[in-house]
């Protein structure tokens, strides 16, 4: 009777105070911030200058000035405008690379399907133009060869690029629902990620000035120049194993000597752009014309880096040679200039291994990373070193330097520098 009267006057259990979260009255859907909002925040660089022109891009694609594929090549790339419609840099999507799902060339899908024995390249990583692109940049900047144009990874959408016809027809759908609801559902097509070239005006492919210097050699002065440049090309395309280096592929801008008569002699020394060299004697003794002559210009560009960085030494049918090594060019002993350039850096560990670990947090950007094959890409890239640096010491000559054998330097082996000889070689050594 005492137990059943204390549970009927027990006080019932106060239920604990109820917390309101700060978000609750937040509505459930929220506005989808636009394209360029997002393309803003993936694009952030260090490098202002790079950033703006991105912007500008970005501003230029929701303005609906689209880039324009590229008619050449084997994959999807696209020249990117800024809002005054002028070319300012080259965007090649992942996914529509060569061997990409939405690579919108059909002559690829063709050897894909009809030829697959001759369709690919067994010693590169597929889907990964677009960080050899961007690597190519790292380690031309790390060097100081000043050739290959500022490239990095860039997210960007545009009608213009080729999607799937699942990803087309779903962002129409969603384009025309309603506008209370629109606002709430991202209705853009999906960013692509890929490499972003700057654009470099006034150049031509090699092959055309290389032609032209048989006809018209150039002087001395600036075969000289053109010779340093080469030598960058040389070391660069060396150490990332480039497999894809044609004399249609890389540029040379050549602007020639030119003279005109300057009527005021002040102008000659306002003149910041040009030099005095020489005085000609008028045939009007009241008058006398200044001759300026200014010197011309030679630069070089090497564009197409997207099948560099390759896991091992090409060692089956095709050795894809450097196209380079039969210039006259090459047949020429390293210059001094080059070997004080390059050597400290290529013969120093650390920046051989600082050099590695730039580009692992490049090629962990994309999903299919794995640190087994990109230490065998590294493999590969500290025995080209281990090669350019014998030449470098004994004066070789690009030709000699292709015809070294290869070799793979492990990463427990660098410190050491015990390399690993690659016996294999192709069945077709000229392709």
């Amino acid at each position: 009777m005492a137990s059943s009267q204390q549970d009927v006057l027990a006080p019932e259990p106060v239920p604990p105070a109820r917390i309101v979260s700060k978000n609750e009255k937040l509505p459930l859907l929220t506005k989808v911030p636009s394209i360029i909002s997002q393309c803003t925040i993936l694009n952030d660089f260090t490098d202002e200058a790079f950033t703006a022109i991105v912007r500008n891009v970005e501003r230029a694609i929701e303005d609906n000035t689209l880039p324009d594929r590229i008619a050449q090549g084997s994959s999807g790339s696209y020249f990117a405008k800024d809002v005054n419609k002028e070319i300012v840099g080259v965007f090649k999507p992942r996914d529509e690379e060569p061997y990409g799902a939405s690579n919108p060339k059909w002559t690829k899908w063709l050897q894909k399907h009809c030829c697959p024995c001759t369709f690919g390249r067994g010693c590169l990583v597929p889907n990964l133009g677009y960080l050899s692109e961007a690597g190519a940049s790292i380690v031309d900047e790390r060097l100081s060869l000043g050739i290959v144009p500022t490239t990095k990874v860039v997210y960007l959408a545009s009608d213009s690029f080729h999607y799937s016809t699942f990803e087309k027809a779903s962002t129409s759908a969603r384009r025309k629902l309603p506008s209370r609801i629109r606002r709430h559902v991202k209705t853009g097509l999906p960013m692509k990620e890929g490499s972003f070239q700057l654009f470099v005006k006034g150049y031509r492919d090699a092959e055309h000035w290389l032609r032209q210097f048989d006809s018209e050699p150039l002087d001395s002065n600036l075969a000289h120049d053109f010779q340093l440049l080469f030598e960058k090309l040389v070391c660069l395309d060396y150490i990332i194993r480039n497999t894809d280096r044609g004399n249609d592929n890389w540029l040379i801008r050549y602007e020639r000597a030119r003279s005109s008569s300057i009527d005021d002699p002040e102008d000659v020394q306002n003149n910041t752009t040009t030099t005095t060299s020489e005085l000609d004697a008028a045939a009007d003794e009241e008058a006398t014309d200044f001759c300026v002559v200014s010197h011309g210009t030679i630069r070089v560009a090497a564009i197409d880096n997207g099948l560099a960085f390759p896991f091992k030494h090409p060692d089956s049918w095709r050795a894809f040679p450097y196209h380079w090594a039969w210039l006259p060019q090459a047949k020429k002993p390293f210059s001094k200039e080059t070997i004080d350039l390059v050597l400290p850096q290529i013969s120093s560990h650390t920046f051989v291994e600082n050099l590695v670990e730039d580009l692992q947090t490049l090629f962990k950007m994309d999903s299919s990373y794995t640190p087994i094959l990109f230490q065998q890409q590294m493999s590969v890239m500290r025995g080209q070193m281990l090669n350019l640096e014998k030449a470098f010491r004994d004066r070789m000559s690009p030709w000699q330097l292709v015809h070294l054998a290869s070799c793979t330097v492990d990463r427990d082996s660098a410190a050491t520098g015990d390399a690993k000889i690659h016996m294999r070689t192709p069945f077709f050594s000229f392709c």
